[in-house]
């Protein structure tokens, strides 16, 4: 069987710790500021776990 490769779109969004855990960066925060409150743009700051549905797609992606 040959070997399968990394996604390569998804090892740039996705950084995986050392325990296992997937972060990424939170969405809806790269264009049109002048229509959302800096409320919620200072919400969107920083980074999150993806989702408990989504992590299985997101390890196949990335060969885990």
């Amino acid at each position: 069987m040959p070997k399968n490769k990394t996604h390569s779109g998804m090892k740039k969004r996705v950084k995986v710790t050392g325990s296992g855990k997937l972060l990424t960066e939170r969405a809806g925060k790269r264009h049109k500021f002048e229509r959302k409150p800096s409320t919620l743009t200072r919400r969107l700051t920083g980074t999150t776990e993806v989702a408990e549905a989504d992590v299985p797609r997101v390890k196949r992606l990335l060969g885990r």
